[in-house]
């Protein structure tokens, strides 16, 4: 097999620090694949300096270097200089295709690669197709998340779509505990006790708490929930920023939703990222309303891992994810208001079938979305890009 390539530089947005547990999941994506992959080449991962952090260090064979960010051209400059000092075999840039545009001009012969996460930044009113279609000529490479996002980008840029390459995101099983294992459900048990909990039925969100999410539809849906059941309770984990509490309109919405039935819906606002697996031990379901449009959402996979049914909607990459009937159940966007409360219930009234959803899901991650594999799989894409001949 033909050696890997000596190093690879990644390149953040520059919003958040990495690693932080209180990034968004863009940072969280780099720092657990950048991890598997520093035992194989040379990895640095650019991004900010932020208050507590060191300019540079190393973390899990990582080198982490980080530079002042005041605006996204200032600090580009700051990045393209310290690639010109590492000089890698290949520079990785993440969910930003204006970064490709610029390190390509300032870096001609340089292979680069583009990660994107979600629609978000290749579509309006972020970038122009025109422009797009610049900044994707640029890249020798795009990775996607999903089909989904892979089928979207080719549509609305034909001319790149053969440089278009999709690799599934992942978990680290180790960190996610089975709720059906004996120390899974003793954990349970005690985190449950913590909250003031006997023995509920938990159905569990956790996200952003912003419209696209959908966390609405699914307190609708508590209101016909709690009449067949009135031992489930809603855990809503989470808040519209990342790492803060701060309210919005949406947010109030939803307290006032929940304020109908108190007894029945808890918003935890913030929960670290190292922290979020006891919360999915707790759970008997875990639901994932998102309007279209979704690329990949790693909180299915995170549920899966955990032996967590999951619901979710029938939304762009999600479907690639959770296996409808097998895994948990997928919703169907115009009949939502319909589906969600019958299939959670479904679940809720079968501790069987939760269970064998649950297991189902731990070994269809185990075979299909590790961290282990997502490297493997960058691995052999970067060892074939760097045989290549040329930039482009």
């Amino acid at each position: 097999m033909p050696s890997p390539p000596k190093s690879v530089a990644i390149v953040t947005p520059g919003v958040f620090p990495v690693p932080s547990g209180t990034s968004s999941s863009v940072e969280q994506v780099v720092s657990h694949t950048a991890k598997p992959l520093a035992r194989k080449m040379n990895v640095y991962v650019l991004g900010c300096l932020a208050k507590s952090f060191p300019a540079s260090e190393e973390v899990d064979g990582v080198k982490y270097i980080r530079v002042r960010y005041e605006k996204p051209y200032a600090y580009l400059e700051r990045i393209s200089k310290r690639i010109g000092q590492l000089r890698p075999s290949i520079v990785q840039v993440e969910n930003r295709p204006r970064y490709v545009k610029y390190l390509r001009r300032k870096h001609p012969r340089l292979k680069i690669s583009l990660v994107l996460h979600s629609t978000s930044f290749v579509s309006k009113p972020h970038i122009s197709k025109q422009e797009l279609s610049a900044c994707l000529r640029a890249a020798n490479v795009i990775i996607v998340n999903s089909d989904f996002l892979k089928q979207n980008l080719q549509r609305a840029v034909p001319g790149a779509a053969h440089k278009i390459v999709t690799q599934h995101l992942g978990v680290d099983p180790g960190r996610f505990l089975s709720k059906w294992s004996r120390e899974g459900e003793e954990n349970r048990a005690r985190l449950l006790r913590e909250l003031g909990y006997e023995n509920p039925k938990i159905i569990l969100f956790v996200g952003r708490l912003i419209p696209k999410k959908g966390v609405h539809h699914l307190l609708e849906a508590m209101m016909q929930i709690v009449q067949a059941e009135p031992n489930s309770i809603l855990l809503i984990v989470g808040s519209a920023y990342y790492g803060t509490d701060r309210l919005t309109a949406y947010v109030r919405k939803l307290h006032e939703m929940g304020s109908t039935m108190p007894q029945y819906v808890r918003f935890i606002p913030y929960v670290a990222h190292e922290d979020i697996p006891d919360y999915y031990q707790m759970a008997d379901v875990v639901v994932v309303p998102s309007a279209p449009n979704e690329a990949f959402g790693l909180v299915n996979v995170e549920a899966m891992a955990s032996g967590v049914p999951v619901v979710a909607t029938r939304s762009g990459g999600i479907q690639e994810v959770v296996a409808h009937g097998t895994t948990g159940y997928l919703v169907d966007l115009p009949r939502i208001a319909e589906e969600l409360p019958s299939y959670l219930l479904r679940i809720l009234g079968d501790r069987e079938l939760q269970r064998a959803m649950g297991e189902q899901g731990i070994q269809r991650v185990r075979q299909l979305f590790t961290w282990e594999r997502c490297a493997e799989n960058r691995l052999e894409l970067y060892r074939s890009l760097d045989r290549r001949k040329g930039n482009r």
